[in-house]
Order: structure tokens, then C-alpha cells, then sequence
């Protein structure tokens, strides 16, 4: 798939959304892309999924794992694109943690898919509790990057779209956003 064929799934299905947003990292934005609504037409997920496994493939993982909720749909679609297991890490008490009888193996290969990377703070929390269960990630893939390339995750990360997306303190914002207010539509 091309930049402007996935760009085309986002904008058909009101995911790019424009305004004044609290991204998960605090940081503000005009743009925001709520990949949810992309992915709940499953014909989207399939075609997303197997541009994201294609960039994946050559790690040769056996699971796919994501944080919930943002990474489920399109990380469960990657592990069956590739035909492997999925496992995910889940929010309790504010901090990501492996729940529901998953197990995490040493040595097993692991990708971390997500939706979105700003920050990547939750990949990161992800990143940690693979290393913990000694296992390895040998890549992380991400639908959209906004990280502009700030996101430094220690292992190699695939993405369809990286976009240079302007983002703001909260104490540090544009005249045009200031006189907007400001909406956290969740991930």
C-alpha cells in the first residue's frame, strides 16, 4: 500500500481528525487520528494488516503482542496475517501488565504492534515486560508514527505512515489553539 492509498482509509473513515487534542503523552496537537474508526470496517483492518505484517515478516516473530486497547485490533489482524500467536497487556492500576493466563516465553520472538507512536511510552512499558519474561522483541510495527523520529525504542521500528506532526506543551501553545478548546478523544 502507498502513503496516500493508507492516508485514503484514514480520511474515508473520519480517523484524521483536526482541532485541539490531548494526546495519551499530555503533549497538544491539531491533529489527531483516532485509528478505531478506521479499524471497525474489517475490509480496512485486513488490507492494514497485511501491509503491516509484510514489514514485520522478516523478523520472523511467533507472537504478536499489543497494548490494549489501542493495539488490539490491528495486532490481533498482523498475527493472523503472519500466522502466529497474539497475546496483549492491559491497563491495571494505571500500569500495563500481562493478565489473562498469557505467558511470555524465554527466548520466544516477539513483535509489539500498536496504532499510534507519539512518545512511545506504551510500547515502551510493552518493551519491558517482554524483557522481563526474558523473551526478545526483535521489532516493534506501528500503523501511524507521529514521533517525528524522537521515539527511541531500543529495537528496530516498522511503521505505514510516519508523519511530521506538530505538537505542543500545555503551557507552550500556538494563538490558534489556545482559543480552542481542547478535546482528549481517548485511543
Amino acid at each position: 500500500m502507498t502513503k496516500e492509498e493508507i492516508l485514503q482509509i484514514f480520511r474515508d473513515s473520519g480517523a484524521l481528525l483536526e482541532g485541539h487534542f490531548i494526546l495519551r503523552s499530555g503533549l497538544r496537537s491539531r491533529q489527531f487520528f483516532q485509528c478505531a474508526l478506521a479499524l471497525q470496517d474489517m475490509p480496512s483492518v485486513e488490507l492494514l494488516g497485511a501491509a503491516l505484517a509484510s514489514k514485520l515478516r522478516a523478523y520472523s516473530p511467533v507472537t504478536v503482542l499489543a497494548p490494549a486497547m489501542g493495539g488490539l485490533v490491528i495486532g490481533q489482524e498482523v498475527a493472523r496475517q503472519l500466522g502466529v500467536r497474539f497475546v496483549f497487556v492491559e491497563k491495571e492500576d494505571d500500569v500495563l501488565v500481562l493478565r489473562r493466563g498469557f505467558k511470555i516465553f524465554p527466548n520466544e520472538k516477539i513483535v509489539i504492534v500498536e496504532d499510534v507512536v507519539t512518545k512511545g511510552g506504551r510500547v515502551s512499558e510493552a518493551v519491558s515486560i517482554v524483557k522481563k519474561h526474558q523473551a526478545e522483541v526483535c521489532s516493534i510495527g506501528v500503523l501511524v508514527d507521529r514521533s517525528n523520529g524522537n521515539a527511541k525504542l531500543g529495537v528496530p521500528m516498522e511503521s505505514l505512515l510516519s508523519m511530521t506532526v506538530e505538537t505542543f506543551a500545555a503551557d507552550n501553545l500556538p494563538e490558534d489553539l489556545s482559543g480552542i478548546p481542547a478535546v482528549k478523544p481517548g485511543s
